[in-house]
């Protein structure tokens, strides 16, 4: 929890799960999470950062290892905003979404005019 904002409105939600408002329901989530016996690995890939001089906005995808499965989990596409404050940079918001099986290719994309 050392990365997170210690106030009310930081928001966590992980794939397929709810909205965590404020610091307690976010820890609480992370406790479930990486709970006693829970051993993770996690690699990121296809980082994109934008970077503003009080806000960051990371894009990753994360790949998650867990002890005791024989392969991967499916990546999960993650946000991940960074604030800036007066102790250093601090998450505000982490949202994790599945990631597309397969890539569409263009031709298997709609065509929408604006």
């Amino acid at each position: 929890m050392e990365v997170w904002a210690d106030d009310e409105e930081v928001v966590c939600i992980h794939p397929g799960g709810p909205r965590h408002a404020g610091y307690d329901q976010v820890r609480e989530n992370w406790a479930q999470i990486l709970g006693p016996g829970q051993r993770l690995k996690v690699h990121l890939t296809n980082q994109v950062v934008l970077s503003g001089m009080m806000l960051t906005v990371h894009s990753v995808h994360e790949n998650i290892l867990v002890q005791g499965e024989s392969r991967p989990r499916a990546p999960v596409v993650a946000t991940n905003v960074y604030l800036r404050t007066e102790n250093g940079w601090r998450m505000i918001l982490h949202h994790g979404s599945p990631a597309p099986q397969s890539p569409r290719s263009p031709a298997d994309s709609p065509k929408v005019l604006h």
